[in-house]
């Protein structure tokens, strides 16, 4: 019998045997955490044998005690299963917890939380399984060394039921989406003109190719329209395409906030188990906006492929800083992942913006 973690399924016996990899002084003294200088790689943890991961918990901090700003943008994440080469996680360590911009934020979620101190204290419920080992690696990018704390939980099996599917996030980004100048139309217009009748300017939270179900993702905004005008950054609608099928997709949606659960244009921070707000942005939508969907009790099936879009603003009309991470089971092989960016392109734009599309070009050369 299958086993979930609802409250009444736990009176029934289970198999197998609970285990942990953590960074423990081996001494015996209190120094339990891992030295990580830059540039450097480190596996964290090799379990070898079937089992899965349950719970992942982390925190991390310059060796010296300082702030480091963006840290979690920095630092790297990935996790291989069963001896392949390409990785199945592949995000940074801040973003794969469920927020973007380089941050942490108090938050829960029923798979991802940041606990505090000030969300310092990243938390993944994900269960993952692998037939034959499990690899968890992190890579610094940060300008210092780095003090890195962790737990990996897992339950040890004689062996991995064959219908298991293997864990899979992928972080990805754009900035800045291709949009529209917006200096020759209403600002009506601009928020809500044209059609798009294809899909095929969507900023692309997930392709994958395979059999398997998406379970969700957390997308990150950094509003760069600068304006007295209505500057709300959404209205674009989620489309989700199966299999290869054209548009319209079977999942085709209304608007970036119905997507993600909530309604009217929302500035309110709110969390729920499997949506929320985690950051709602300034006056009139400014700067910078957090939000996440999880699909736990509907998650979205595919036989062959999947592609998660939504639009940024209504017809791919704005120009913003996307950011996002895409969680998914699935069976391997699975697509190679691009080689993440380097950390100076991955950074978040500075909170203190131009006042115009010009001067942002000119100043970040993009």
């Amino acid at each position: 019998m299958a086993l979930g973690s609802s409250l009444r399924e736990l009176s029934l016996r289970r198999h197998g045997r609970r285990k942990r990899v953590s960074s423990y002084d081996q001494t015996g003294g209190n120094s339990d955490f891992f030295l990580i200088e830059p540039g450097e790689k480190r596996t964290i943890a090799q379990i070898q044998g079937a089992g899965k991961i349950t719970h992942i918990w982390i925190t991390t901090a310059p060796a010296d005690d300082t702030e480091e700003l963006y840290l979690p943008r920095k630092i790297v994440i990935r996790m291989y299963w069963d001896g392949e080469e390409n990785p199945s996680v592949q995000a940074p360590l801040g973003d794969f917890f469920g927020l973007g911009h380089g941050i942490t934020k108090n938050y829960s979620s029923a798979p991802l939380n940041m606990s505090p101190q000030d969300g310092k204290a990243l938390n993944c419920y994900f269960p993952m399984p692998f037939a034959s080992q499990a690899r968890v690696e992190i890579e610094c990018q940060a300008q210092r060394p780095i003090k890195f704390y962790f737990y990996v939980d897992y339950e040890e099996y004689d062996e991995l039921p064959h219908d298991e599917l293997r864990f899979h996030a992928q972080w990805n980004f754009e900035r800045l989406t291709k949009g529209v100048d917006d200096s020759d139309i209403t600002n009506e217009y601009y928020c809500f003109g044209g059609s798009n009748v294809t899909g095929a300017e969507n900023y692309v939270i997930l392709n994958a190719e395979g059999r398997g179900h998406y379970v969700g993702c957390n997308l990150n905004i950094h509003n760069q329209r600068f304006t007295d005008k209505w500057n709300w950054y959404g209205e674009g609608d989620d489309m989700i395409f199966i299999d290869g099928e054209p548009w319209p997709p079977s999942l085709h949606g209304t608007g970036t906030e119905d997507y993600f659960n909530t309604a009217w244009c929302p500035t309110q921070e709110f969390c729920t188990p499997y949506h929320g707000i985690i950051l709602g942005g300034g006056p009139n939508w400014s700067g910078k906006v957090s939000m996440y969907r999880y699909h736990i009790e509907d998650p979205i099936m595919f036989s062959k492929s999947i592609r998660v879009t939504i639009e940024h603003g209504h017809n791919n009309h704005r120009s913003d800083d996307y950011s996002s991470t895409a969680y998914w089971y699935q069976t391997e092989p699975h697509l190679p992942f691009a080689e993440m960016p380097d950390v100076k392109d991955r950074l978040p734009l500075p909170d203190i913006q131009p006042l115009n599309r010009q001067e942002t070009k000119k100043i970040f050369g993009i």
